[in-house]
């Protein structure tokens, strides 16, 4: 590919906090390896983090990973944000992880890490805010639909709390209101899959 070719980056930021787990299972079972990034922050105890990389790894056809200093974003990967740091991606290519205030009342928080994104060309971007109490992930939401991402929000029906989901669609800002499994296939047709490609044996 020539020097002068923009290669497409896709990130997707997903954000949860109270029934997030169980959702992000959910959404995560029979996840084909997406053509993009994908940085999940959830806020949990430190002691949760390895399990909750086990329960997305053993359902989706993704890398799982916890995110460390100086990652670079890579698709077909699954980058789950660790607790009591906050992450923010750099340029749209490098985590960065810091210890500082608490945003929200929680760190990591989901609108540090949305609202760290930026307009690049060759970039798309998609948010989505899933179960959870309070308001993180609204100004990252509408954040995210500035820069001309998409954005999706759980549904009522099936969110364990409905308050984060609820303030991010009172912004305004949010395109789809999605159950699970639907939000698993919105992305899949938003960002697309990488396909295996085969071996050919002479």
């Amino acid at each position: 590919m020539p020097e002068w070719v923009i290669r497409p980056t896709r990130i997707v930021v997903i954000g949860s906090s109270a029934g997030g787990p169980r959702i992000l299972k959910t959404i995560f079972t029979g996840m084909p390896k997406l053509d993009a990034s994908v940085i999940v922050v959830q806020h949990m105890p430190k002691f949760i983090n390895n399990s909750l990389r086990d329960t997305i790894a053993a359902g989706a056809d993704m890398r799982v990973k916890i995110a460390e200093q100086g990652d670079v974003l890579t698709h077909g990967t699954v980058y789950v944000a660790p607790s009591e740091v906050h992450l923010t991606v750099v340029q749209n290519r490098t985590i960065r992880l810091f210890s500082g205030e608490k945003v929200n009342f929680v760190c990591p928080a989901v609108d540090v890490t949305m609202e760290s994104l930026t307009l690049e060309l060759g970039t798309s971007l998609v948010g989505v805010v899933i179960s959870g109490m309070g308001s993180d992930g609204a100004r990252g939401t509408a954040h995210i639909k500035a820069l001309g991402g998409t954005t999706i929000a759980q549904d009522e029906q099936t969110s364990s709390i409905f308050g984060m989901p609820k303030e991010a669609i009172a912004t305004g800002c949010v395109d789809l209101v999605l159950d699970p499994p639907a939000i698993r296939e919105a992305l899949i047709g938003l960002v697309g899959t990488i396909r295996k490609v085969p071996v050919l044996y002479p």
